[in-house]
């Protein structure tokens, strides 16, 4: 008796699964991505996407990912996010992994060195890519960067304005090494040249990317004992893992005369910036989580087989202190929209075959 409960409970099992089968069927006679080019139109699997992100899983890094999450799954996409941390070796293999997990696209979020053969490899087998702060040059791959001359240029200038009567002396938190920061480096190398600046000591730690803030507030602590009150103006902190750091420390040391000018922006920044005697007072960043959305975006046309440009930037916003304080002092990254209309919002490559994809998919 048991023996034929286990096989009627197999053939129960078996009907079940040709059910699901047969239902994914006419999923496709309707019709995955109705209404979109032939590229995605004519395909009866789901679109999986990789996103593969070398740096730390900081909140910046949240909202990048929950960007081409929230866009791709919109779009009917199955979206998969790996985090490897500044760690070159693991990023090496989780990509290779991807190469061999059946992916139609790949987003490539900070790739180094060790990059472009891979990328290289994935364009060869036919998956489309798209890369964000990754110093590539392939053929059909699309490399996108916030515009990092206007921010370096935004946070220099607010500094430089700031100080009308005197050239300011400064602190400058920045490492070689990385693509946005040596595009940045462009623009304050002009400024420290017009003598507009001047540097007193360059500063920079990154280690393994799971501490920067905590590394660079130790870096600039025992600075701080070199330089008496007068004699340090300001902090221009090119990432705001340094400017974090050089917050802690000046906070501690009761060094807030030294006002920081910083670059990016997450949730816990804005919480600094308007904290009572805060010494951050400007930042200029792009929406992380729309620079997730738009490169989406883009691996979305690739995927559909429209044309995409070479090279995107996404513009930025300057964030002061008194306009945070002005309205209201509780300000985060999802009421930035409310003070700012550059922030969060842009038609950057959303189609209209995207907004019924949308629409269909919201039902």
């Amino acid at each position: 008796m048991k023996k034929l409960l286990s096989i009627a409970l197999a053939v129960v099992m078996l009907l079940s699964l040709v059910a699901c089968g047969g239902g994914g069927e006419e999923a496709t006679e309707e019709g995955l991505y109705e209404g979109a080019p032939a590229g995605l139109a004519e395909r009866d699997t789901p679109v999986k996407v990789a996103v593969i992100r070398n740096l730390g899983a900081d909140e910046h890094t949240a909202q990048f990912l929950a960007g081409t999450i929230e866009e791709g799954t919109s779009l009917g996409f199955i979206v998969d996010t790996f985090t490897t941390n500044g760690d070159n070796a693991k990023f090496e293999d989780t990509f290779n992994q991807v190469l061999i997990g059946g992916y139609d696209g790949i987003i490539v979020s900070h790739g180094q060195d060790n990059a472009p053969p891979l990328i290289q490899q994935a364009v060869d087998e036919g998956i489309a890519v798209v890369t964000f702060d990754t110093n590539v040059e392939i053929e059909g791959v699309t490399v996108t960067a916030q515009d990092d001359m206007s921010l370096a240029e935004l946070s220099l200038s607010a500094l430089v304005n700031a100080y009308p009567d005197k050239t300011p002396k400064i602190i400058k938190m920045w490492v070689a090494g990385f693509p946005p920061m040596e595009r940045r480096e462009v623009v304050y190398q002009e400024y420290l040249k017009a003598g507009k600046i001047e540097e007193l000591v360059s500063i920079g730690e990154v280690g393994d990317f799971t501490n920067v803030a905590g590394l660079n507030a130790n870096a600039i602590g025992s600075l701080l004992a070199q330089y008496p009150v007068g004699e340090i103006d300001a902090i221009w902190a090119c990432w705001d893992a340094f400017a974090t750091g050089a917050f802690t420390a000046l906070k501690e040391n009761n060094r807030t005369e030294i006002k920081i000018f910083g670059i990016d922006v997450s949730n816990a920044d804005l919480q600094m910036m308007q904290e009572e005697d805060s010494p951050w007072v400007m930042t200029a960043a792009a929406d992380a989580k729309l620079v997730g959305t738009v490169n989406m975006r883009l691996l979305a046309k690739k995927l559909a087989g429209e044309d995409t440009p070479d090279s995107v930037e996404i513009p930025a916003t300057t964030i002061y202190q008194e306009d945070l304080l002005a309205a209201g002092g509780s300000v985060t990254v999802e009421t930035l929209s409310d003070v700012y209309d550059t922030w969060g919002k842009s038609d950057m490559y959303n189609e209209d075959w995207m907004k019924a994809l949308r629409e269909k998919n919201a039902k």
